[in-house]
């Protein structure tokens, strides 16, 4: 406990062997740092300012971009204000809260990947039942399940290593405080306490990531039965950028605690990579590659830029387009032209037109029926990101 503990600050030293770099690396960190920001800020107020956007998928977005802004604030400020001359002292308490703050942050962000990944699971192999499965009361127990777990991860992690006596050395060989480097300053044998926290940080990121694999293969068996070749390359677009960014998220961690040998250098080059870079790209991989995302980000930006209006995304246009193909006809079979189609959609919403049913026009109003539903189940999102 603290009592024990005689050590009532500690030096952060910072990133091993940069010395003399401080200023390239204040500017590096601080451009990352602020894109950072801007941008998880930006996908935060195109969500929130659209209704369009109000559903699990973006729910659980808005939700990684609020863990993006305050994951990268545990270290990257006081990593830029020792950077920029100042102080590398931090006191017992501020080390304590940001390993605690740090293991929160990562893990429930590891467990929301996992809940993301699920959530595209069942709207793209299950989306009939997607509504009725992912419900508003399951959406919002699922994110406070994942910072419910997050908690109890970090407190344990914290507790174990600050129940161990300071009393010696208080140079902490890193950039900011984290278990492995924590417990090299400890006046009492670690061994015990190494192999609990290599259990838990190491596997429990491992676990995540191998869940949220296997519900990307299902959605790939799921992808390859698409009938069209356009349908499956614009799927299959979207997965291998969320895999990237899974890959991005929980590989460091995997290599940074799982490593038999750890190696200074590397951790703080991976952890860097995991701190500043992965909440960076996260918005251009998850939302600014979504047609909806673009065109709530161009409404918000509007009046402050000046930029050029555009047409609203019409999805049950694009769904139209998709079913009508390249020559005006429906499918193979239909054979019916696109003035015929225009016909038979305005006559199933609702103006009257006396014509003969005949093979072309039954397929036509079939292809007009599956083409709304196509717009409103949740797959119809995915297959429209660019």
């Amino acid at each position: 406990m603290r009592k024990f503990s005689v050590v009532t600050e500690f030096i952060l030293l910072g990133i091993p062997h940069t010395e003399g770099l401080e200023t390239m690396l204040l500017v590096l960190f601080l451009s990352f740092y602020i894109f950072t920001l801007m941008g998880n800020l930006l996908i935060l107020l195109a969500i929130v300012s659209s209704t369009r956007l109000h559903m699990p998928m973006y729910f659980f977005l808005c939700k990684l971009s609020i863990f993006d802004i305050f994951f990268p604030s545990v270290s990257s400020p006081k990593m830029l204000c020792y950077l920029s001359g100042n102080s590398r002292a931090i006191s017992y308490a501020g080390c304590a809260s940001q390993l605690f703050f740090y293991h929160f942050l990562g893990c429930t962000e590891c467990f929301l990947y996992m809940v993301m990944a699920y959530d595209r699971f069942v709207a793209i192999c299950h989306p009939p039942r997607y509504t009725v499965i992912m419900s508003h009361r399951t959406c919002v127990i699922l994110a406070m399940g994942t910072s419910f777990f997050g908690c109890i991860q970090a407190t344990f992690l914290t507790t174990l290593t600050f129940q161990l006596p300071y009393c010696g050395p208080n140079e902490v060989d890193y950039y900011f405080c984290d278990i492995p480097v924590m417990l090299k300053l400890a006046c009492a044998d670690t061994s015990a306490l190494e192999m609990v926290g290599f259990i838990s940080v190491g596997l429990m990121p491992l676990s995540c990531f191998l869940l949220t694999l296997t519900s990307y293969s299902c959605i790939i068996c799921s992808i390859l039965q698409i009938h069209s070749a356009e349908g499956r390359r614009r799927a299959f677009s979207t997965c291998s950028a969320h895999l990237t960014a899974i890959l991005l998220s929980f590989m460091p961690v995997v290599l940074i605690y799982l490593q038999p040998t750890p190696n200074p250098w590397l951790n703080a080059t991976v952890q860097i990579l995991n701190n500043l870079v992965t909440p960076m790209l996260n918005p251009l991989i998850y939302s600014l590659r979504n047609k909806e995302v673009k065109y709530s980000l161009r409404k918000v930006l509007q009046p402050v830029a000046f930029l050029p209006g555009r047409p609203q995304f019409d999805g049950k246009k694009s769904s139209e387009k998709m079913v009508m193909g390249k020559k005006g006809t429906v499918g193979r079979k239909g054979g019916a032209k696109e003035g015929k189609a225009e016909c038979s959609f305005k006559s199933s919403a609702g103006q009257t037109h006396s014509h003969h049913s005949t093979p072309s026009s039954n397929a036509i109003y079939h292809a007009k029926t599956l083409s709304q539903a196509e717009s409103e189940s949740p797959l119809f999102y995915v297959l429209n990101q660019t």
